[in-house]
């Protein structure tokens, strides 16, 4: 592990603390102006992938799940050089001199980025090469070198090989006639050199013995992993598979050694809205262009000749800063496949998510119109959501259904819901965000078919992403009509809600209906409302609502009462938010945050933030959950919504954040969910004074206490949350060691 998370952490109030602050400004980026007050947003979002690449060296974890945990943090980097290098590689083309806000350069940046992920590469290859797959070869599921095989195996895969794979393959040389071809992002490509042998005499002599570049693409249409014999735990790469027969594609040639190599390129979309007269035409459009990017980095495998790595990198128009050697397979993310293999025991332990009793027994309008229903995934079921909006399409009193749709999934039933209500004649709107990054192609499907069957399809408002989770069902109920929500911190999506920690409420309550309709209008277009009842609703008041909170603390602490604010979000990375934090803390505010990713708050500092702790939490589940809690001199209040704190969703999106009103809900969220969090001594670690974070410490004889098996631990025990917060001997339990 990197250094960074084997330091010991240290206790708030330590003299080691107070001289590792001392020397903060040497720690920082030295460039006139920085600030001091904000760790930089692309080097805290790198250091969330480093957890999750922890989560991959940690052997206490069962192997398969280790090997997830490689293929997401790979994936990951992915993303990150596709949007966040490429927009730093953009600034320093630009020849951008505004510094970040803790005052770099963006080729500082850059150059930080490099060492830091040349780093964790060599951490994760290594630990996939000595210890993942040998385990796994010890445990009977192998990735095998095709040199190993024996002649019965061998023969069986040319056989493979020549049926499958060769027909698909275009090897594609590089002479006078045939330029230098398209690299198709992330593709997995082989690299060789081919030429004619002594006394080969061509049409035109001047290509006699001319060794000549050949780039072959891995096809994506056959497994990346190919199947040794029949049971199905044995396996060459397909690379490998190729490179063995590569001699095939060239007959009467002199074939050289083929080396592997990938490209990433620029995948930051930018929309002019404000300039198309067809939005879902321009999302097409960029989308194509999308695989034309900029190429950003080249990852080659180790052994590849400098000449080739030279000849590559020029090629693409990229640096040796740009150029990442890995002793280990390309595109790990496709050995997850192996996750696919029917072996609980390499696993964590499955659970079945808990349903409310009165499924099938009582509609759930019954129910909701008598208390509020807090859901929380994946451990109560998200088929009480799709319940829902079934029971809403095939109830004759549900005249309206209206959502907002921004990342639903290729074959979520949601959308084949929304259909059938509109084909029974009910009125059926919803609002598809086109522009959500790498969901676009579903969501313009979806978007047609759905405006195909006569539902309402809008695109939200110019200039904002509509990017808050809500459902509003309009029942007859004799002479009026009623309103029923669902209001999340996740998408509608069932397959993510199986690894997406998040939180819904249903409520029938009047006024937060009332607002409801209110968001509907002006999402279409037909409202400019400026006030709202309950919600909480960015652009509109929600920036200006959690700073009155903040500042309500603040008067708490201030006339000598307890002010005391906790939240769990994603990101951190409101300038103006984290400077309101920074003047709770030194009001007295207590502050306790859990936050999953970018962080920019520089906690624990004397005399700024010694009040504010931050830790994140990475587990088998991706923790997606928001909630704010707000003491409120002993009259809290409790919000759980799909805002996080940063700029964009405060200014550029349209978000919902609602109240929870429901004392044992509100207790649920305060003491139960917050709390195992907060009380984490396994999964969790503290954000540091100087950007690391390290292994929160136990006490002496403390129990270790790993928050998400706490929450498995409860419904195992028939703890649900569907039914409401009433049972509290299941909020303890010293079930949660590993």
């Amino acid at each position: 592990m990197a250094t960074a998370l084997r330091k010991e952490p240290l206790a708030p109030d330590s003299n080691e603390t107070a001289r590792e602050t001392a020397r903060l400004p040497a720690l920082l980026p030295t460039a006139a102006g920085a600030t001091r007050l904000f760790f930089n947003r692309e080097l805290s979002l790198l250091e969330f992938h480093r957890r999750v690449l922890e989560e991959g060296l940690d052997q206490s974890n069962p192997v398969l799940e280790r090997l997830k945990f490689l293929a997401i943090f790979s994936s990951n980097l992915d993303e990150f050089f596709m949007i966040r290098v490429s927009g730093l590689k953009e600034e320093l083309e630009e020849n951008v001199t505004e510094l970040s806000l803790d005052g770099m350069t963006p080729d500082e940046q850059l150059r930080e980025i490099r060492q830091r992920v040349l780093l964790m590469l060599e951490e994760q290859t290594r630990c996939l090469r000595e210890q993942i797959l040998p385990e796994l070869e010890s445990a009977g599921v192998s990735v095998v070198a095709y040199d190993s095989l024996g002649a019965e195996d061998e023969q069986a895969l040319r056989s493979y090989f020549m049926e499958k794979v060769f027909p698909v393959l275009t090897p594609l040389a590089v002479d006078q006639s045939h330029p230098f071809p398209y690299i198709s992002p992330l593709s997995l490509n082989l690299g060789l050199m081919v030429e004619a042998p002594a006394g080969y005499s061509p049409a035109d002599p001047k290509h006699r013995h001319v060794s000549r570049f050949v780039r072959i693409k891995v096809p994506l249409v056959v497994p990346r992993l190919v199947p040794v014999g029949k049971f199905g735990t044995k396996f060459v790469l397909l690379e490998d598979l190729i490179e063995a027969h590569r001699d095939s594609l060239f007959p009467g040639m002199i074939v050289g050694k083929s080396h592997r190599f990938r490209v990433t390129r620029d995948a930051d979309i930018e929309i002019r809205e404000d300039e198309a007269e067809d939005l879902l035409r321009l999302i097409q459009q960029e989308l194509r262009q999308r695989r034309f990017g900029t190429p950003v980095r080249l990852e080659v495998s180790a052994g590849m000749p400098e000449e080739m790595i030279a000849y590559l990198t020029e090629s693409l128009g990229l640096s040796s800063e740009d150029v990442y050697v890995l002793d280990g397979p390309l595109n790990l993310q496709e050995l997850m496949s192996l996750y696919d293999v029917n072996r609980p025991d390499l696993k964590e332990e499955s659970f079945v998510p808990t349903l409310p009793e009165w499924r099938g027994e009582e509609s759930i309008f019954d129910v909701v119109r008598e208390r509020d229903l807090l859901l929380h995934h994946p451990y109560d079921s998200y088929d009480t959501v799709t319940d829902f909006i079934n029971e809403a399409v095939d109830d004759p009193e549900v005249v309206a259904i209206k959502i907002c749709l921004y990342r639903t999934g290729a074959n979520s039933p949601i959308p084949p819901a929304l259909i059938r209500a509109s084909e029974k004649g009910k009125q059926v709107t919803a609002l598809i965000e086109l522009k959500a990054r790498f969901d676009e192609e579903h969501n313009i499907e979806w978007a047609r078919k759905l405006d195909e069957a006569g539902v309402h399809v809008v695109y939200g408002i110019l200039g904002l992403k509509t990017h808050g989770k809500l459902t509003l069902a309009v029942r007859r109920e004799g002479d009026s009509l009623k309103r029923y929500m669902h209001i999340a911190s996740g998408n509608y999506n069932p397959t993510t809600s199986c690894t997406y920690t998040d939180v819904g409420l249903f409520t029938a309550n009047e006024e937060i209906g009332a607002d409801a309709s209110e968001l509907f209008n002006y999402l279409t277009g037909c409202s400019r409302q400026t006030e709202y009842r309950k919600l909480l609703v960015a652009p509109v008041n929600l920036r200006e609502k959690i700073t009155a909170l903040i500042d309500r603390e603040i008067n708490h602490a201030l006339a000598g009462e307890s002010g005391y604010i906790s939240a769990k979000i994603n990101r951190l990375a409101d300038k103006q938010l984290i400077e309101k934090l920074y003047e709770a803390s030194k009001a007295g505010v207590k502050i306790d945050l859990i936050v999953r990713g970018i962080c920019m708050l520089r906690p624990r500092v004397p005399g700024l933030s010694e009040n504010i702790t931050v830790r994140n939490i990475i587990g088998r589940f991706l923790e997606h959950s928001r909630v704010f809690y707000f003491a409120n001199g002993g009259d809290a209040e409790v919000y759980i919504g799909s805002a996080d704190w940063m700029s964009r969703n405060l200014k550029h999106r349209i978000e919902v954040v609602v109240p929870v009103s429901d004392p044992s809900l509100k207790h649920y969220l305060k003491n139960v969910l917050l709390g195992a969090y907060l009380r984490d001594n396994v999964k969790a670690r503290e954000l540091q004074p100087d950007g690391s974070y390290t292994v929160v410490p136990r006490a002496a004889g403390e129990k270790p206490f790993a928050s998400q098996t706490f929450f498995i631990n409860l419904i195992k025990r028939n703890c649900s949350l569907v039914a409401g917060w009433s049972d509290h001997s299941c909020e303890s339990t010293d079930e949660s060691a590993r």
